[in-house]
């Protein structure tokens, strides 16, 4: 999806075939992956796959709701990207809730640059884990952002002021040390970190996060992905002492019902991949969501009523990651259940 093809898709399982490849680079917690995806025609329907997702962490499927979102969002770039006007209803079918979406192609409507550029960013963009150069922000990202999330009935509000900040610092504190003491969040933790050497094509690898905590002002801790056996990148800095958290700001949602978790995801991807086309970097705290008590405190305390659903820090950073993908064929299917490319080049 980043450069103009000089033969493009003709057929509609080709079309399907070249969306669903870059719909799977589409963000995910703990980088499960939870979805699939049906071919029928000129459809394809995005459905999420709960065997995927987090039963200790998201219990109820919010966040696995939010990664299918963000799938959508490039499902929909991706047709957009060869001149496709997309048509998309969303939760279609309340007798199916796994069925997150369908999307339809036919009317044709040229490409615009920075549609371009956005799908340019969908295979390099990655969930920065750490700190930030001390770098301001291009003119204008901001304000760019919170109207990308708007778009999709989202809202991205900056915390501006130090003692919003640091409150939100202290409530990611306190969601992650909580985490840490619950054996079942560890557990669960640990089917998604291989060790190092691993083949697999999901979960959060060694090389998508730094092996020695980045401390900030004010700390934002990361998840313990590597439980103690100090895998991950090395510093991408070798500065002493606190490097920055960048811009501060929290994604919601006016009501919190399965449609808005969806809207919250694909207003995420388009707020990461719009950050990226200008070398701007995000990293992602959903700890404070994932515990009750305190996505209420966000959510009465520091986010005016709205339903939190992700805490963004945003900032410039030079970026080592490696992520890791399933192969499409392993999400796309036919209307009658088989693989779509069984064979693979």
């Amino acid at each position: 999806m980043s450069e103009r093809m000089s033969t493009p898709p003709a057929t509609a399982e080709e079309i399907a075939a070249y969306v669903v490849a870059g719909a799977v680079w589409a963000p995910s917690v703990h980088n499960t992956q939870p979805w699939r995806f049906v071919a029928d025609g000129q459809q394809i329907s995005v459905y999420a796959d709960a065997d995927r997702g987090l039963a200790v962490a998201d219990p109820d499927g919010r966040e696995m709701m939010i990664s299918c979102g963000a799938a959508l969002f490039n499902v929909r770039l991706g047709l957009r990207s060869l001149g496709y006007v997309p048509r998309t209803l969303v939760l279609p079918d309340p007798g199916r809730p796994a069925l997150v979406a369908q999307v339809s192609w036919g009317e044709r409507a040229p490409v615009n640059e920075f549609e371009w550029r956005l799908s340019g960013q969908v295979r390099r963009r990655r969930t920065h884990r750490g700190a930030f150069d001390p770098d301001p922000l291009p003119h204008d990202m901001l304000a760019v952002l919170c109207t990308s999330a708007a778009r999709d009935g989202a809202a991205l509000r900056i915390m501006a002021d130090d003692g919003r900040r640091a409150i939100l610092a202290a409530a990611v504190q306190t969601a992650e040390q909580q985490l840490r003491l619950d054996s079942r969040n560890l557990g669960e933790l640990a089917r998604w970190t291989p060790a190092p050497g691993s083949l697999r094509g999901d979960g959060v690898p060694v090389t998508s996060y730094p092996a020695r905590t980045e401390r900030t002002d004010p700390y934002f801790p990361g998840r313990d992905f590597a439980r103690g056996h100090g895998w991950g990148l090395p510093p991408l800095s070798t500065a002493q002492g606190h490097r920055a958290a960048g811009v501060v700001a929290l994604l919601t949602t006016a009501a919190d019902r399965p449609a808005d978790w969806v809207n919250a995801g694909h207003a995420l991807q388009r707020i990461l991949l719009t950050a990226s086309t200008c070398g701007v970097a995000v990293a992602l705290h959903s700890q404070p969501t994932e515990l009750p008590w305190l996505r209420e405190f966000i959510r009465t305390k520091l986010s005016g009523g709205a339903y939190p659903h992700l805490v963004l820090r945003i900032g410039m950073v030079t970026q080592a990651a490696v992520s890791v993908r399933r192969h499409p064929d392993d999400v796309l299917f036919s209307s009658g259940g088989d693989h779509v490319s069984p064979a693979r080049a």
